[in-house]
């Protein structure tokens, strides 16, 4: 199970109602924060999940939106006598960056360990799960990330026995363990059926729409896409600044075959997204109009469909 929740769903400055960019999961014990802007600790406060288990912090770019935040949140994290190293993981630049903004925050009790994004495209193996970070098209370079949870095939008993595999072996196969034992080796293949459908979350924002973003996001249980304007007016806009209409994010998400969209980075002046979600269902039917502090579990299959 992996839990998701938009904490922040604006774009370029905070409102009393809406926080910067950031979304926080959940898996296995370990939590991973993409972006960071203005208000992210308190999201995280109302939202009632702690920070003591980010051990994973990535940007998609380092506008203020994204990354304003950051310096607060190590600051919290150093009060809490957190000794674990954080990991962070960003664009070119990202050390230098993050060394700037530590201006305020020198001291810290953990270590920070830096994994600048090399290329268009480059993939991160950590906690259980993969993610995987692709360029996509602003006015700076910008990444989208992909995160995925594979799931094993079912366990067969019956085909243990006939190996004459000992039970003692039966739940470390399961694990993906390999065996060797009494001259003998034992493989989870050998136990194990197909690889069943696992967890897909995407996220992008800040870009126009781009080939990349289809290509990583097909068949996303989850697809979080950047939503600037709903105004048809502001389409001219929004490709000069190299940003998204919810129409574009809806169309992306129709190609891609994603089972559910959520719209975020959000414009100031965009009151009330919600008042063109109808159009935009024609389009994509499962689109939601993100709002700070909304959360899913997304789940197995096996374990139920995502709330």
């Amino acid at each position: 199970m992996l839990d998701v929740c938009l904490l922040g769903s604006g774009g370029m400055m905070p409102l009393p109602y809406r926080y910067l960019t950031a979304l926080l999961t959940r898996f296995n014990g370990s939590s991973l924060l993409i972006d960071c802007g203005e208000g992210t600790q308190i999201a995280m406060k109302e939202k009632g999940w702690s920070f003591k288990p980010v051990d994973v912090i990535c940007f998609t770019h380092y506008h203020g939106d994204h990354i304003s935040g950051l310096p607060g949140l190590l600051l919290t994290m150093g009060n809490a006598d957190r000794t674990e190293p954080l990991t962070m993981i960003g664009p070119k630049g990202l050390e230098r960056v993050v060394s700037c903004l530590r201006v305020i925050a020198p001291e810290l009790p953990f270590p920070i360990i830096y994994k600048e994004i090399e290329g268009p495209e480059q993939t991160f193996e950590m906690h259980g799960y993969r993610l995987k970070a692709f360029r996509v098209n602003h006015n700076v370079l910008c990444y989208g990330y992909t995160l995925e949870i594979d799931r094993a095939g079912k366990f067969d008993a019956a085909r243990a026995k006939e190996q004459e595999i000992p039970l003692a072996y039966w739940s470390r196969l399961q694990s993906g363990e390999t065996i060797e034992a009494e001259g003998k080796i034992y493989t989870p293949d050998m136990v194990l059926g197909p690889a069943r459908k696992g967890i897909k979350l995407t996220y992008t924002t800040d870009t126009r729409p781009t080939e990349s973003i289809r290509k990583n996001a097909v068949g996303s249980d989850l697809f979080i896409c950047e939503g600037m304007y709903g105004e048809k007016e502001k389409a001219a806009k929004a490709a000069e600044y190299k940003h998204m209409t919810f129409y574009e994010a809806a169309a992306l998400a129709k190609e891609a075959q994603v089972r559910e969209m959520w719209l975020t980075h959000y414009s100031p002046s965009l009151t009330r997204p919600e008042q063109y979600m109808d159009e935009v269902r024609s389009i994509f039917p499962a689109a939601k109009a993100g709002k700070d502090g909304m959360s899913t579990e997304l789940m197995f299959e096996e374990s139920g469909d995502t709330k």
